[in-house]
C-alpha cells in the first residue's frame, strides 16, 4: 500500500515486486482506504505519469524518491 500510495512509485515495479498487477492494486487500495481517500488517491494517480512507466520520459529509471525511505529518526 506504501508504494501504491507514493506518486512516484509506478505500478509496473509493484508488480515487479510483489505480483500485484494495477487491477489489483487498485482492488487492495480501494479495501483498505476510506471511500473519500480511495477517490482522492485514483484521481490523483490517474493518468500521473510517474504512475505508469509507458508514459513516462525515456531517462526516468528510479521508481522512487531517494528520501522516501529514510529512517523515521532521519525525520526529526
Amino acid at each position: 500500500m506504501e508504494m501504491a500510495w507514493e506518486d512516484r512509485t509506478p505500478f509496473e515495479a509493484i508488480e515487479n515486486l510483489y505480483g500485484l498487477p494495477e487491477k489489483e492494486v487498485i482492488k487492495l487500495m480501494r479495501q483498505n482506504l476510506k471511500h473519500k481517500t480511495f477517490k482522492n488517491w485514483r484521481a490523483r494517480v490517474s493518468r500521473r505519469k510517474t504512475k505508469h512507466k509507458s508514459l513516462r520520459p525515456a531517462g526516468v529509471e528510479r521508481a522512487y524518491c531517494p528520501s522516501q525511505y529514510k529512517p523515521q529518526s532521519a525525520n526529526k
